[in-house]
């Protein structure tokens, strides 16, 4: 593990004098830390919260300015401090892993920012919601206004004004990007070229097509008449005046000096300082120590594995010919593709519909909040994956979305959609997500704090759950199922190999394909997602591994006493952990049920 400089003082500082008490003892002090902390997360995410249904900053867009930026790493440094002092004594259990965990999420921000990733705020995808409620980047800015809920004057006002705002929010932006061309931190041409397609089909648009005018295309009768014409008037004028103008200048910074800048090269470990990044990133992502080169090996055994039950596959359905016969059949063939979008999306909600019923085989609590089934937004479909989920708002008003890619439908496959939606909607992200968010006992944080290695961990290990749902009707079905599985294993191969192992995007590619039925169009885009998001790719199969392991030691521990209802409970219950307190929880679990 490489060490971190300048957070392992801050570290000893806080956990070697943790005791645990007997009895759950809250500590009011660090209640009061933690809820301060959260409040100052949200004035200083105005999106984010938005995005969970706060309204109280709807007006403003995120401060990125480096004053801004500094202002917050002065924040996380003091934060530290202040709960190295509050927890001095003895903790509940309940509080010991809070601050462990809150601990943890400052000191990477702490390390993110010596790194120098705040100088990295755009690429063709960065940001694009996945799976949480991120905000979804400069470029895509205006999806906001189709997310979050409109219902009274007030909402509409403080879109307006957020639409007034928007060039300041563009020229931080540029601010950052300049510093990253100083430090040599620009992302590889490959996938900057994406990006002035992307803005000049914004800059070009009437105002009223563009997503920042979707709000007042469905403005409710509540609103006097007299402003439900005004505003869309002042709306399409900021659009025309001001975000539009904004994209502008964006679009010519990159063209003009950004692309200029980028790198032929993939990988960031070609960047000053791009091992220790790459590292970090890994780190993050895994919530392990794993290394680059056991990440790929990992990748490697895991690709044989998969291939192997793929093999036994083709041999029980009588495929003739090679694994890379069936490969180019299933990726070719008409009869496994849509013709349309409706198809697509129609299937996609009839599968949902299917699967809800079935849950309670398998969950014991199941959330309160909804979940609709749309296509991908067409501004971002061509870049966007194959579909993502978007949360739903705290306060019940919006449910959550299973966006499903339903751009150029005869490159979809049929046979993804089982895994697809078993990972992106239920029981994948929107059980983990909305189950989190309803345990009101959790602190605040705790109830929307997101690792990847347990989210995607846990869509991933939702995918395997298809037999037990009832849901493989076919061949087809059992090899999409295992081509999902090995596309997140053939991502712990080639994100490694580009980032560290000085691989080309050709052969990432090409190893891609080798490896997997996914069309040429999805393989490239997902590769072209690794470089631009260095190591999340890695979180998948690293945290469904560790779920299957701690599934397996329950039920060999357990015995007839193994209730898969129960060990899901004890897995979702308590939010989104690293995955060595996702195992301690686990243990305890069983060390409980052991006794029953």
């Amino acid at each position: 593990m490489m060490a971190r400089p300048g957070l392992v003082s801050l570290v000893l500082l806080v956990f070697p004098v943790m005791a645990a008490s007997p009895g759950p003892h809250p500590s009011p002090a660090l209640a009061t830390l933690l809820a301060e902390d959260w409040q100052h997360h949200l004035s200083r995410s105005p999106t984010y919260a938005s995005i969970l249904g706060d309204r109280r900053w709807n007006d403003r867009w995120d401060d990125l300015s480096l004053a801004g930026i500094e202002a917050d790493h002065q924040h996380d440094l003091a934060f530290l401090e202040k709960l190295s002092r509050v927890t001095k004594g003895k903790l509940s259990e309940a509080d010991r892993l809070n601050a462990e965990l809150i601990a943890r999420e400052h000191q990477e921000r702490v390390e993110a920012h010596a790194l120098g990733l705040q100088f990295l705020p755009l690429n063709h995808m960065r940001g694009l919601p996945e799976n949480t409620g991120e905000f979804p980047g400069v470029q895509n800015a205006g999806q906001l206004g189709k997310q979050l809920r409109f219902a009274t004057i007030e909402d509409y006002r403080d879109w307006v004004a957020r639409l007034d705002g928007f060039p300041a929010y563009v020229d931080q932006t540029l601010a950052l990007l300049q510093e990253g061309v100083r430090r040599k931190m620009v992302w590889p041409r490959v996938v900057l070229e994406r990006v002035p397609p992307q803005l000049e089909a914004l800059i070009t648009a009437a105002p009223a097509t563009t997503p920042f005018y979707a709000p007042f295309t469905r403005m409710p009768d509540a609103i006097p008449e007299a402003e439900r014409k005004a505003l869309p008037q002042t709306a399409e004028r900021l659009i025309r005046d001001r975000v539009q103008p904004a994209y502008r200048r964006l679009r010519d910074f990159v063209v003009g000096t950004y692309l200029p800048a980028a790198p032929a090269e993939i990988g960031v470990g070609r960047w000053p300082d791009g091992e220790r990044l790459y590292a970090f990133c890994a780190r993050h992502n895994t919530t392990t120590d794993l290394t680059a080169d056991q990440a790929h090996q990992l990748g490697l055994s895991e690709v044989a594995r998969i291939r192997a039950e793929m093999e036994a596959v083709k041999t029980r359905a009588g495929w003739k010919g090679s694994l890379a016969d069936v490969f180019q059949q299933l990726r070719t063939d008409p009869r496994y593709f849509y013709r349309t979008g409706d198809e697509l999306i129609l299937h996609s909600r009839d599968l949902a519909k299917r699967i809800d019923p079935q849950l309670v085989r398998l969950f014991g609590t199941l959330p309160r909040l909804p979940y609709g089934v749309e296509p991908t937004p067409a501004a971002m479909a061509p870049d966007a994956t194959t579909g993502f989920y978007y949360p739903g708002a705290e306060d019940g008003s919006r449910a959550g979305t299973y966006w499903v890619n339903t751009y150029k439908p005869e490159t979809r496959p049929r046979w993804e959609i089982v895994p697809l939606t078993l990972h992106e909607a239920v029981p994948g992200h929107h059980l983990q997500v909305s189950l989190a968010a309803e345990q009101q006992d959790l602190p605040t944080f705790r109830r929307h704090r997101y690792d990847v290695a347990f989210g995607e961990g846990w869509a991933l290990y939702s995918e395997s759950l298809a037999d037990e749902l009832g849901l493989v009707d076919d061949p087809a079905d059992k090899m999409g199922q295992l081509a999902y599985e090995m596309w997140r294993a053939v991502r712990l191969v080639v994100d490694t190999g580009m980032h560290v192992k000085g691989w080309t995007r050709q052969r990432a590619i090409q190893y891609f394909l080798e490896n997997s039925p996914r069309t040429e169009l999805d393989v490239t885009n997902e590769v072209d997602r690794y470089i631009a998001h260095p190591g999340q790719a890695l979180g998948y199969k690293v945290g469904q591994l560790k779920i299957r392991e701690l599934r397996t030691r329950a039920e060999k521990a357990l015995g007839p006493r193994f209730d898969v209802r129960a060990f899901h409970d004890a897995v979702l219950l308590r939010g989104s952990l690293p995955l060595d307190m996702l195992e301690r929880r686990v243990d305890a679990w069983i060390a409980t049920q052991k006794t029953r």
